[in-house]
């Protein structure tokens, strides 16, 4: 969602960084370049003009003009302010209550079912019992994509008789994981196509009988502008608590997840990033600032690395690497590993100083180069795989047309694993590798 934004940021920043003392005069000129690039992301103009203001104010110092590191200590500002223009609010996710009840609001469409079972997913790793109440009597679809995704997740899901009133659903649904003891009530509540009276005094209602603990408004970040007033309609009738903000992995310009919290108060507390029930994290601002910077997100990536690798496969990985005898069904396990992590492009922004191969990165992947490497690897024999120098032509002309590709693409990949076998050696000789760890 943020690449056009990122891409110009980090040019802007580094046309300071790259100069060591800057002049006043340079200063404006990279603000009125943030400022642009903020505005054609369509962040709210009052935020825009906040944000560099404070920028610009904290920018224009002695210590920092006169100081001979002035660009990098630019940037450094950037960073802190557009952290705090990212946090707003009280960002725990409270759990408090016998069970604790949390209800997900928002209009239809915005992601709030999908939501529901991620924050399940989300509770059950935090060690709870959840169950999913599905608070919708409308829409039977809401109620069997609910149902569907509960049985995939292993947690129970409760659902009343259709006319069931949505605060009696509510109540219901608490009783439900008493009996059942589950520590944990999430309720899918209904929604609409727009914001109406009708809408507002139903949630209202619900907030009066179940009296949660966390009333999150789901809002879709790519519908611009328009999720600030829908946020700020929603928190006029009942007292929210946070945001969970979905479709972060979209194509949209990314402005409302910018803008949100500093209009309305209210703190992001989740990030959708992605269809999939483990796609969704706890909101970090340092994090998604460092991100759009392109400074990279080391503890995510971590944190992420952590919930897809097998700890004893990594070791024996590890293992192998080090005494040299890396295969490609090691690599092709590790391709395995990294898709697990999310989309590629995701996981390169994450690393410092490669957020701009993001983006090159997805599009590799969107082409199906990785697929196609899996289906070289997996075309060739148990044989093949452990000693890649017994491919001879004909060999490379049977795994070309076993994996649908060409004889060129066989010997790329070839190629690539030899490369990686002999830095390999050298990493393990102790020898610098010029560009990669100094010359």
């Amino acid at each position: 969602m943020f690449d056009a934004l990122s891409d110009r940021l980090r040019r802007t920043l580094a046309t300071l960084t790259g100069r060591g003392r800057v002049s006043e005069a340079d200063v404006d000129a990279a603000m009125r370049e943030v400022r642009l690039a903020l505005l054609e992301a369509d962040v709210n103009f009052r935020v825009v003009k906040d944000f560099t203001t404070r920028v610009r104010e904290r920018a224009v110092g002695a210590e920092v003009l006169e100081s001979l590191t002035a660009g990098q200590q630019v940037v450094k500002i950037v960073h802190e302010e557009l952290t705090a223009l990212l946090s707003g609010g009280d960002r725990t996710f409270h759990l408090a209550g016998s069970p604790a009840v949390v209800a997900l609001v928002g209009l239809q469409g915005s992601g709030k079912t999908t939501s529901a079972a991620k924050l399940a997913r989300h509770v059950v790793r935090l060690g709870r019992r959840p169950i999913l109440v599905a608070a919708d009597p409308y829409r039977p679809a809401a109620v069997e994509q609910l149902a569907t995704l509960g049985r995939a997740l292993d947690v129970p899901v409760f659902s009343a008789p259709p006319g069931t009133p949505v605060a009696e659903i509510g109540r219901l649904g608490i009783e439900a994981a008493r009996r059942e003891v589950r520590d944990t009530v999430i309720l899918d509540t209904a929604g609409r196509l727009t914001v109406d009276d009708v809408l507002m005094a139903e949630v209202a209602d619900l907030a009066r009988a179940v009296k949660p603990v966390e009333t999150l408004l789901v809002v879709d970040a790519m519908v611009g502008q328009e999720a600030v007033a829908v946020a700020q309609a929603f928190a006029a009738a009942v007292p929210l608590t946070g945001l969970v903000l979905t479709k972060i992995d979209g194509d949209a310009r990314g402005g409302a997840a910018l803008s949100i919290s500093a209009v309305t108060g209210l703190p992001v507390k989740f990030l959708g990033t992605g269809e999939k029930t483990d796609a969704l994290e706890p909101f970090h601002p340092d994090r998604l600032a460092g991100r759009i910077l392109g400074m990279g997100d080391v503890l995510t990536l971590v944190e992420r690395a952590q919930e897809a690798f097998d700890q004893k496969q990594a070791e024996k990985t590890a293992a192998r690497l080090q005494a040299g005898s890396f295969t490609l069904d090691d690599m092709l396990e590790q391709l395995q590993q990294v898709k697990k992590m999310g989309p590629l492009g995701q996981v390169i922004e994450m690393i410092p100083g490669l957020g701009g191969m993001a983006k090159q990165a997805q599009e590799s992947v969107d082409r199906g180069d990785l697929r196609r490497t899996e289906a070289i690897i997996r075309s060739m024999t148990p044989v093949e795989r452990r000693d890649p120098d017994v491919l001879n032509a004909s060999r490379r002309r049977r795994i070309a047309t076993g994996s649908g590709t060409s004889i060129a693409e066989v010997n790329r990949l070839v190629r690539q694993f030899a490369d990686m076998q002999k830095l390999m050696k050298q990493l393990r000789g102790g020898r610098r590798i010029p560009g990669v760890f100094g010359r």
